[in-house]
């Protein structure tokens, strides 16, 4: 009986995960588990047994994405001017955090400390491979030594969040990020920048 039960567990929560993708597609972070739950064909409980919390739903919803860009994180490293590959990691973090409903909300720290043991595994997996991608820029002099990844991730959020129901996200959140990077001084932005 346990093996069935464990068996069943595993379809339940892969049932319950593409439901959830697909939910989130179309709605966001703010995706109803109820309705969840109901197209996955289990009760809320059983959506709550495999996901206590929405931010761990949405944290297994966007785990591949989150992979991908660790992934490209590591691929940058070390390759070319340290500056360059940094915002151009940056830059795909946000287009990604645009296009994927969802994500930037995961990506977001949970401020009430409602799951201090497990953290924020979104975030901590892209700090953990940006890292390095941002010791090199700081080492070359080319960003701030006191910036940290969980700095440029909370930018990254905070874009992501201000611009989905803008009427062209994805322009807008890249026009933002590149006041961001450039600051606002005349002197260091460029042509490009300033459209």
């Amino acid at each position: 009986m346990p093996d069935r039960q464990r068996a069943d567990a595993r379809r339940n929560y892969a049932r319950i995960l593409a439901v959830a993708e697909e939910e989130v597609a179309a709605h966001g972070s703010g995706a109803s588990l109820e309705q969840i739950a109901r197209t996955a064909g289990v009760g809320s409980a059983t959506v709550r047994r495999h996901f206590p919390t929405r931010h761990a739903l949405l944290e297994a919803v966007s785990r591949t994405r989150v992979e991908a860009l660790g992934e490209r994180a590591r691929e940058l490293t070390g390759k070319g001017d340290s500056r360059d590959a940094l915002v151009a990691w940056l830059s795909e973090v946000v287009a990604y955090s645009v296009a994927a409903r969802g994500l930037a909300a995961a990506l977001a720290y949970d401020s009430s400390g409602s799951d201090p043991a497990h953290g924020n595994a979104c975030s901590a997996t892209l700090e953990e491979a940006a890292g390095p991608l941002l010791d090199l820029a700081v080492q070359d002099g080319a960003v701030a030594a006191d910036v940290t990844v969980s700095d440029l991730i909370t930018l990254v959020v905070g874009i992501a969040l201000a611009t989905e129901h803008h009427h062209d996200p994805a322009a807008r959140a890249d026009r933002l990020f590149r006041l961001t990077v450039a600051g606002l001084s005349p002197r260091h932005r460029t042509t490009t920048e300033r459209t």
